[in-house]
């Protein structure tokens, strides 16, 4: 069969998989653009530290598997996919759902379940279905978006106020009914640190957007709590300290029936991994007119989970608000995201000991502001100016994000979003041709 004259010529399939970095280093590479990777890997990476460790807590792991998959999956995102601009690393979008898997099947089989994920998306995207996940309604990702901050923000309560909890169930309802009943040990300590992080980041954030205000912030009111002597929980009381060198690759425990326990979990994150790290690559080429190429991502954040879950570590994606950081930091391409793990990886074996003084009560006000900037407000608005359908297809998937399943939220989301476009198009056509659809016209 021959190609028309005049007509696009289908993409290569090395052409659909090469990463992005490669495009990168064929248009030529100079030590100028080297060394403007460098500042905006730098700073990435000073956002993601912290951010990395709260998230880990907050999942149910050790800050070291936070740290970790910053380090190995941010690397391998960034060298192998289809974005220039994509840092990946450990999302909050995921804590619900690693925190449930973590409490159901213990940690080995929250790593069987990662690995599991990794070759779901490595299966979507040699399979070229990355363009399919665009078609899942808006309004199903702004309102399971919000419902995971929803239960982010619930999550860090114990530790803002200090409360001790011998056990905090992972799940929204018995959650809340956990942290009532330890409501007795109360510690205002943690709530001044809380709300001293706080308003230093608020402050830092307002005064100049582009300054490092999480890590400073968390960093001062860290020697604070230690020159004052004040009486908090700190990384190193609960977790100890963090270990002096990297772990070594290690595969978990597997057998059929653990294959088969986990395998909805593994689909969970493979699905909310796909979404959130497409929905990543497009704010970037949002805000700097590339075009980043959906397969190839998909691919490397397979590779990407599977290596992360061999090291220990957390789920990895693609995340909005550190791939902004480096848009807005000048990245050139690549380069910047794996020095971003480079520094992570320096981070954690220099100044690792220094973690165990940060105190959890500063890295939940971390999460507070992360869960709620998670929340887009000015879209919830337009949903519910715009269709009352969609305001109820909205609130269903809240609901069902915070008091159900993630799955089962997205499932449900998505099939009435089908539904109610399918009813919209069969009006469509009604209109045009004046036809019912459905009403047998007679001969």
């Amino acid at each position: 069969m021959t190609v028309a004259a005049g007509a696009p010529a289908a993409p290569q399939f090395r052409d659909l998989f090469s990463p992005k970095l490669v495009t990168v280093l064929r248009e030529g590479y100079t030590f100028a653009h080297f060394r403007q990777d460098a500042l905006a890997g730098l700073t990435v990476a000073v956002v993601a530290i912290p951010l990395s460790m709260a998230i880990a807590i907050a999942s149910g792991a050790g800050p070291a598997a936070g740290l970790t998959t910053a380090i190995v999956g941010g690397f391998l995102i960034s060298a192998l996919g289809g974005s220039r601009y994509q840092i990946g690393g450990p999302a909050g979008a995921f804590i619900v759902l690693v925190a449930k898997t973590i409490e159901t099947y213990g940690y080995d089989g929250f790593l069987l379940a990662t690995i599991m994920a990794g070759f779901m998306l490595l299966g979507l995207g040699y399979l070229r279905l990355g363009s399919l996940i665009k078609y899942i309604p808006h309004s199903v990702l702004v309102a399971f978006t919000a419902g995971i901050a929803i239960i982010i923000m619930a999550s860090q309560m114990r530790d803002v106020f200090g409360l001790s909890l011998a056990r905090e169930p992972a799940a929204f309802v018995p959650k809340v009914e956990a942290l009532w009943a330890a409501h007795a040990s109360f510690n205002p300590a943690a709530l001044g640190v809380a709300l001293a992080t706080l308003c230093a980041i608020l402050s830092l954030q307002f005064w100049n957007p582009r300054f490092p205000g999480l890590l400073v912030a968390v960093a001062t009111v860290s020697v604070l709590t230690v020159v004052l002597n004040i009486p908090v929980e700190t990384i190193g009381a609960r977790f100890g300290a963090l270990p002096s060198a990297p772990p070594m690759p290690h595969l978990p425990s597997i057998s059929f029936a653990k294959i088969i326990d986990v395998a909805p979990a593994a689909f969970a994150m493979a699905l909310l991994g796909g979404i959130e790290s497409l929905l990543s690559a497009a704010v970037a080429d949002g805000m700097t007119g590339r075009r980043h190429r959906s397969n190839c991502e998909l691919v490397a954040q397979g590779y990407a989970n599977i290596a992360c879950a061999m090291f220990g570590g957390l789920c990895a994606t693609g995340t909005i608000a550190r791939t902004a950081t480096n848009v807005r930091a000048h990245a050139h391409g690549p380069v910047a995201g794996m020095l971003h793990a480079v520094f992570v990886l320096v981070f954690m074996l220099v100044a690792g000991p220094l973690v165990a003084y940060v105190p959890l009560a500063a890295l939940a006000a971390v999460l507070v502001i992360v869960s709620w900037n998670m929340i887009e407000k000015e879209e919830i608005r337009a949903i519910f100016r715009r269709d009352r359908a969609e305001a109820g297809i909205f609130l269903v998937t809240v609901a069902l994000t915070v008091f159900r399943d993630v799955a089962e939220a997205i499932g449900v989301g998505v099939t009435l979003g089908s539904l109610l476009f399918m009813h919209r198009m069969a009006s469509v056509v009604e209109k045009a041709t004046h036809t019912r659809l459905g009403h047998v016209v007679p001969l």
